[in-house]
């Protein structure tokens, strides 16, 4: 124990900038007393080095990520399972005081299987084994009354025996599952769980008449009685008219969620503002809560968050009001009070509360744009930017404007609830290229999605480089109810079925791919949304590229193209997600498709001129090495075709396009025909089930990003996702590489993420710029 009290405690608030993105908010640290002491004495430095419990060496953290704490609160804090609860409980100050002044033979109240049982506590200190400093502080309790034999144990854990009680009449808890019978007399009688409840600070008592928010509209009656409950305190209410509007109700609703009647009844309502209507929406005396911000604000035990959707006075409540619009079903309203319609939002959406109960929204704060100075905190995101609808089209991210607008964390669409495949696929095709833009402005008759598309994904990722979880959620719910399938919110699907959903079913666009079969005496064209490359086992490639994977396809099964696509996405050979045929694929940056075109003038692969014939016998022949079909002019098929090993092939005759002849070519200046070739502008790529993605967003080989909409995570179950975009040009010069040299490359030694293209790759999108500009 001496040793814990030579140190100083912390609990960092915030997670660190980069390059210690990987510690978390909610963790308790520490640091000697006299080296504190000795680095408070240094004028040239805000850092601290500190060790984070758990671990034993320095971890150098800004000041302004620490909030001190006493060596008791420390033992508390640690006792609790996760970094959130530490940091849900640190806002509980009462709370914690209260559990730090405790002691053996107080009678509380310990929580255990969502009930609040009576007992004495007989035990505080610690029950798990550390190495650590510190201990963990739990409270073991002895139940009495009614409630023995209601526990868990007989005062043991683990074989150890910390007091002794009857049979399951013991329970060890940490401090947030322990109430006193008797709080301190200068604690309320019925104290609130948070100051940002709405309901008054003064004492309820049973008798008294009150107020709460209903379905609709606010409700009255009497407190008929007080209990405690795993949530908090519950009131039970004699209403004047219940729900059905019948006399003499009883509900039962959080105690936070009543107000004494008194207090609005009293001469402060004569102060009420009336010069701002709800169609001005008020005002608010708040820098950093206003229409549109998210916020959070507590509910018993719950933190609930939700947006801004009007900003007032409220008729007979004297202190300024907002209407949240919150989850469905987790509201009260509609955005009605008394009759009258201040934000419509769907049925208990909707919730009042006081303006000085919400806070910013944490789960959104970022230190990407604040440099910690030793007086700076985090910044909040824009609001605007999180749940931002755009009206306004918004082209395609220019390449000078990628590193100010899209690098960083919070940068990209937001993941959520395996939305993966979603955010990578649409971050792909809509960032940085337009080749899909007619998607969004194409006539349809689902307006909605086409909308949510368009205005909440694709508008604000251009504009301001990210799209938030709710918008991308918003678009899932309405393609669950568009195909009656209950997992489109919940479930993994792949990027392919997705766009093709999106592009066939959705928004019928006409398929961007037009293919022609040759295994039969006809031609027969057939239209798709992707291709999905298919390798026969005869192959011999070892490392190839994409060019050769789709040219052995083709090949393999009779296929050309009988167009130029405007838009090309191709799928890698896979077995499932989990078995991959090649270890590694180079992805072509540039794809010749002219040798795969049906009907289209082709070069000879020997002397560049026109070609006359079509050797597919010779596709497979290492002379010509492994990549391209094989065409030849005249001279040079009876030259190949003199030598043993081909006089059995058949080459068939080319049919040349309109405007092209033989004879053209047969001059001093011989006709070469043009060669047709798209551009990669992104790859998506999957590892263990998930998705990310790279794009190409200018002309220079170091031109590249990585989309991550999962990067990181605050919290467990109910945090949520940091999406990340970060630039990548260490891609372009393993692109530079030879076969040889990238053969030899051992992956989990590339550089940065390249090691995720070329091992990864699952979908390829390429595009010509040409054609789409007529599509």
């Amino acid at each position: 124990m001496a040793s814990a009290e030579n140190k100083l405690y912390f609990i960092i608030t915030a997670k660190p900038p980069t390059p210690y993105g990987y510690i978390e908010a909610g963790e308790i640290c520490f640091i000697d007393k006299q080296r504190f002491e000795a680095w408070q004495k240094r004028d040239d430095t805000d850092i601290l080095p500190v060790i984070r419990i758990g671990f034993s060496l320095d971890t150098p953290l800004d000041k302004v990520l620490l909030k001190p704490l006493t060596l008791r609160s420390a033992e508390l804090l640690l006792a609790l399972d996760s970094n959130e609860e530490r940091l849900l409980a640190l806002k509980d100050h009462e709370a914690l005081e209260e559990a730090s002044n405790l002691s053996k033979g107080c009678q509380v109240y310990v929580e255990y299987k969502g009930q609040w049982l009576k007992g004495v506590i007989r035990y505080i200190g610690s029950i798990i084994y550390s190495s650590d400093p510190i201990k963990r502080v739990f409270f073991g309790v002895e139940l009495q009354g009614e409630d023995t034999g209601k526990g868990h144990n007989d005062g043991s854990y683990f074989s150890r025996t910390y007091f002794t009680c009857s049979k399951n009449s013991g329970i060890f808890a940490p401090f947030t599952r322990i109430k006193p019978v008797d709080p301190k007399p200068s604690t309320p009688p019925l104290p609130t769980q948070s100051s940002l409840s709405m309901t008054s600070t003064e004492p309820l008592n049973v008798g008294d008449r009150v107020t709460f928010f209903g379905d609709k509209n606010a409700h009255h009656g009497m407190v008929m009685a007080i209990k405690d409950s795993p949530d908090g305190k519950m009131v039970l209410i004699s209403t004047d008219k219940d729900e059905d509007g019948k006399q003499g109700g009883e509900m039962t609703v959080p105690l936070d969620c009543v107000i004494k009647e008194e207090l609005l009844n009293t001469d402060e309502t004569e102060k009420m503002d009336t010069s701002q209507s709800p169609e001005m929406g008020g005002v608010t005396d708040s820098e950093e809560i206003s229409l549109g911000s998210l916020v959070q604000f507590i509910v018993g035990k719950k933190i609930v968050y939700g947006i801004v959707r009007w900003i007032g006075y409220l008729p007979d409540y004297p202190e300024k009001s907002a209407l949240l619009e919150v989850e469905e079903g987790s509201g009260v309203s509609d955005g009605t009070y008394k009759g009258k319609q201040y934000f419509k939002c769907p049925p208990q959406s909707g919730f009042f509360v006081k303006l000085s109960c919400c806070r910013p929204d944490d789960r959104f704060y970022a230190s990407k744009e604040k440099v910690f100075n030793g007086h700076s905190g985090k910044t909040l995101l824009s609001d605007k930017a999180l749940v931002s609808v755009e009206e306004e089209n918004v082209p395609p991210i220019r390449t000078e404007d990628v590193s100010k607008l899209l690098i960083g964390q919070m940068k990209g669409i937001q993941g959520h609830c395996n939305s993966c495949y979603m955010d990578s696929a649409l971050f792909s095709v809509f960032s940085c290229s337009s080749v899909l833009d007619s998607l969004l402005f194409k006539s349809t008759q689902h307006q909605t999605i086409q909308s949510i598309l368009l205005k909440s994904i694709v508008n604000p990722l251009r504009k301001q480089g990210f799209v938030s979880e709710r918008s991308v959620m918003n678009l899932r719910k309405q393609l669950q109810n568009r195909e009656r399938c209950p997992t489109y919110t919940t479930d993994e699907k792949d990027p392919e079925e997705f766009l093709s959903l999106i592009m066939q079913e959705i928004l019928s666009l006409d398929p961007p791919l037009k293919l022609c079969s040759l295994s039969g005496s006809r031609h027969k064209e057939q239209s798709c949304y992707y291709y999905q490359i298919f390798m026969d086992y005869n192959h011999h490639l070892v490392l190839p590229t994409v060019q050769q994977l789709l040219e052995h396809s083709f090949f393999s099964n009779s296929l050309k193209l009988a167009e130029v696509p405007a838009c090309l996405i191709l799928t890698m050979p896979r077995s499932g997600k989990s078995f991959k045929m090649f270890p590694k694929i180079i992805p072509s940056t540039e794809l010749d498709i002219t040798g795969l075109l049906a009907d289209g003038p082709q070069q000879c692969v020997l002397c560049g001129q026109l070609a006359n014939e079509e050797c597919a016998e010779c596709f497979r022949d290492a002379l010509f090495s492994d990549t391209g079909f094989k065409y030849f002019c005249l001279k040079c098929s009876t030259q190949v075709h003199s030598h043993q090993q081909r006089r059995r092939h058949k080459p068939r005759c080319l049919h040349l396009p309109q405007g092209f002849s033989y004879s053209q070519s047969s001059g001093s200046d011989p006709l070469t025909p043009p060669r047709e070739k798209l551009e990669l502008f992104a790859v998506l790529c999957i590892e263990t089930s998930h998705y990310v993605s790279f794009v190409k967003y200018g002309p220079q080989d170091t031109d590249w990003i990585f989309f991550d909409s999962m990067a990181d995570r605050v919290g467990e179950s109910n945090g949520y996702n940091i999406p990340e975009v970060r630039a990548c040009p260490e891609v372009g010069q393993y692109l530079h590489m030879s076969l040889a040299q990238l053969a030899n490359q051992v992956p989990r030694e590339m550089e940065g993420v390249a090691k995720r293209l070329f091992c990864d790759g699952y979908m390829y999108l390429y595009q010509s710029k040409s054609m789409s500009l007529y599509r």
